[in-house]
């Protein structure tokens, strides 16, 4: 007599698989979890970077810097408005015509007296305009031959060129930045400004020099004083009368 085998397929798993199937099910629910986890790390760390990047360029537009660098670039562009912007030129005049006073005083060397120092004192209120626009003209092309290039700079190129080209220090609410132009120094003092920088004074002995050169024009001219004249010797008259 044959026996059959009946084989039960509706018949539960076997102990041995149930405990090979149930490692890797938990595993693969695990991977969606650490996939999410993942993806929120960066995307906390992209928006982190981009509030600090943001942060840090804020805090640089308020910079010593940031100023010189708008200066310089739109001294590139040829753009004076933008770059009077940065510049108090009332104060740069007034600071610059003093020093002005001096050199053109001392050019007229021992034909200088209190009359003609008095005359060049007289002069300068109304040549103040004047040096006022020479200043602004001659401090403008100072700047642009600071960034000239073959090319025309980006503004991220401008800033590096500020940090190499430039020694900027500042303390509290001034700022004073050195450098060289063309050969020669250049010194200038800036004074905070609301959230920015503005420039209040140059030091440029060939600035200084050729306005000098142009206020000259409009002083009594020094081949014209003469020498035997009473007025250069005013304090010989006193000592002689002294003497009587």
């Amino acid at each position: 007599m044959r026996q059959r085998i009946v084989i039960n397929l509706d018949a539960p798993a076997s102990p041995g698989a149930g405990k090979t199937a149930g490692p890797r099910a938990g595993k693969r629910r695990r991977w969606p979890r650490v996939l999410a986890v993942l993806a929120l790390l960066v995307v906390i760390g992209v928006v982190g970077a981009g509030v600090g990047g943001f942060l840090l360029w804020r805090h640089f537009q308020s910079t010593p810097t940031y100023t010189m660098a708008l200066m310089l670039d739109a001294a590139q562009s040829n753009d004076a408005v933008e770059f009077q912007k940065q510049v108090d030129d009332e104060e740069i005049a007034k600071n610059i015509a003093a020093r002005v006073n001096q050199k053109a005083a001392a050019r007229y060397g021992y034909a200088l007296n209190s009359s003609i120092q008095q005359q060049i004192d007289n002069a300068m209120p109304a040549l103040l305009p004047g040096v006022k626009q020479a200043v602004h003209d001659e401090f403008f092309n100072a700047m642009k031959a600071l960034v000239a290039a073959p090319e025309k700079r980006s503004f991220i190129t401008i800033v590096g060129a500020v940090r190499s080209l430039l020694t900027i220090t500042d303390e509290g609410d001034s700022a004073k930045a050195t450098g060289t132009v063309s050969g020669h120094n250049i010194e200038m003092t800036m004074r905070r400004d609301g959230n920015g920088w503005k420039v209040t004074d140059v030091k440029d002995d060939v600035i200084v020099q050729r306005i000098v050169d142009s206020v000259m024009k409009e002083l009594p001219a020094i081949g014209s004083i003469d020498a035997n004249s009473p007025l250069l010797k005013p304090s010989q008259r006193k000592r002689s009368g002294r003497g009587r």
